[in-house]
């Protein structure tokens, strides 16, 4: 491409970034972005693969995959996001026309948008049922119980597609409203908003889980490794999550990435995201297996440990209902400051591709989600025997939303954010890189060859454990 013909489309792109909206403040950004990164893999997720892996020795290897993976691919997504001034998939078709790159680079935005689209569609009921628990907890109806009556709240709850499609369509009308607001007046006063009031009671519930007697085992659990307890699959296990909880590979912080004003730094923004994600992660676990230890009961007690353990050990203690109220509110802030963002790339692409306003483009996407919800509803009670996939060894046994969280967590996040490292590292022009990243000569080289050479190998490891 000629030196004239790069500076119109450089032109073009500045323009184009210009007639958008933008995030006030660094501030703004850091809040919406953490927002996305702190949802239901920090609170729920995080502490029950951190029981089934051993603890400490888990948590640091978490803590470092963060640092040498996560924080790289967030920088690097980021970055195109800004760099394009659009939506994930119009950002990497511009700069890869621009650099005169193959017309196939968009698809890497595709397979986040799809990503995100995927999984909002589930975690939408996964938010609903800690919609359905506010009440629950709220009306003492979990006081005094023992594990088989809580294990029948959840069963109960599950089993009927009634109820769920009633907490579903709540969770999504809630992330629709935020989203259909565009992004000062939605997004970032939606997180301005819900981000503080989530750190609050995320401290008000490790303050009460102190009052247990057992805060001391938390914190030896969290904070002193023991590496025989730590398998080959724990290390895999710590590098995915890292990778899941930043929310990469899912084009949002492209999306996010592209309201962002120049002049701010994406290597500070994003460290600081990271560093916020990984305490609210630890904060949780601070909240969580105190209450666990206090009760005798197993901190890998897997994915139920939210829905089914914890309620029992809220019924069981002082002010119970009560904490166990704001626990679940809890849940829900960071569950929708999640979905609003995995809304936001499918949204931003309708606006741009299909020229639709802001409220016809997340009414559109919005009500798709909802009703591919639907299916993963069904698939946990009147469907619970279909497996579509079913005739392949790898998806053998897997519902529909089996099927939808397996796809997406293992298939879709690792290699759209191998593709990332790829574009970023390997095509994109070493100078632009530069130019967005702005960083000392040190730090560029360090975040360089980390792209190329460490971030690749290290997705692809998982991208590969994973399939086989």
């Amino acid at each position: 491409m000629s030196t004239t013909s790069s500076g119109n489309a450089e032109g073009v792109m500045e323009a184009n970034a210009e007639k958008r909206g933008h995030w006030s403040s660094r501030l703004a950004f850091i809040l919406a972005a953490t927002g996305s990164a702190v949802g239901l893999g920090n609170i729920w997720k995080f502490p029950y693969i951190t029981g089934e892996n051993g603890g400490g020795a888990f948590v640091m290897v978490y803590l470092v995959c963060i640092a040498a993976i996560g924080i790289p691919i967030m920088m690097a997504e980021v970055m195109i996001g800004r760099r394009g001034g659009h939506s994930p998939v119009n950002s990497l078709r511009a700069i890869a026309e621009r650099d005169s790159l193959s017309k196939a680079w968009p698809l890497v935005g595709a397979v986040g948008v799809l990503a995100a689209f995927l999984i909002l569609s589930f975690y939408s009921v996964i938010g609903g049922w800690a919609v359905s628990y506010v009440g629950t907890a709220a009306t003492g109806q979990l006081a005094g119980k023992d594990a088989d009556a809580i294990g029948a709240i959840f069963s109960g709850l599950v089993s009927d597609p009634g109820t769920l499609l009633l907490w579903h369509t709540v969770f999504m009308a809630l992330v629709m409203v935020v989203v259909a607001r565009g992004v000062s007046a939605g997004l970032e006063k939606a997180v301005s908003i819900l981000m503080p009031a989530l750190f609050v009671l995320l401290l008000i519930t490790v303050g009460y889980a102190m009052t247990s007697g057992h805060f001391g085992d938390a914190v030896a659990f969290l904070f002193e490794p023991d590496f025989s307890k730590l398998t080959t699959k724990g290390v895999l296990i710590a590098l995915g999550h890292a990778f899941f909880t930043l929310s990469l590979g899912m084009a949002v912080m492209m999306a996010y990435g592209s309201y962002l004003p120049k002049g701010i730094s994406i290597a500070k923004t994003s460290i600081t995201v990271s560093i916020i994600d990984a305490v609210v992660a630890l904060l949780a676990g601070l909240a969580i297996f105190p209450v666990v230890f206090a009760n005798g009961l197993e901190p890998g007690a897997g994915p139920g440990l939210i829905f089914q353990t914890l309620p029992f050990a809220f019924g069981q203690m002082p002010m119970g209902s009560f904490f166990g109220t704001l626990f679940f509110i809890l849940l829900i802030f960071a569950a929708w400051t999640s979905g609003i963002s995995l809304l936001e790339p499918l949204v931003e692409w309708l606006e741009e591709q299909k020229g639709m306003n802001r409220t016809v483009s997340t009414l559109g996407a919005g009500i798709a989600c909802w009703a591919l919800g639907i299916a993963s509803i069904l698939s946990l009670n009147l469907w619970s025997d279909v497996h579509p996939l079913g005739m392949f060894t790898m998806f053998e046994g897997k519902t529909i939303f089996d099927l939808l969280d397996f796809l997406t967590a293992n298939i879709l996040l690792p290699l759209g954010g191998l593709l990332v490292a790829v574009f970023t590292g390997w095509f994109m022009s070493r100078q632009a890189l530069e130019n967005e990243l702005n960083l000392p000569t040190s730090g560029f080289n360090l975040w360089y060859n980390t792209i190329r050479f460490l971030t690749p190998v290290a997705v692809a490891i998982v991208f590969i454990y994973n399939l086989v």
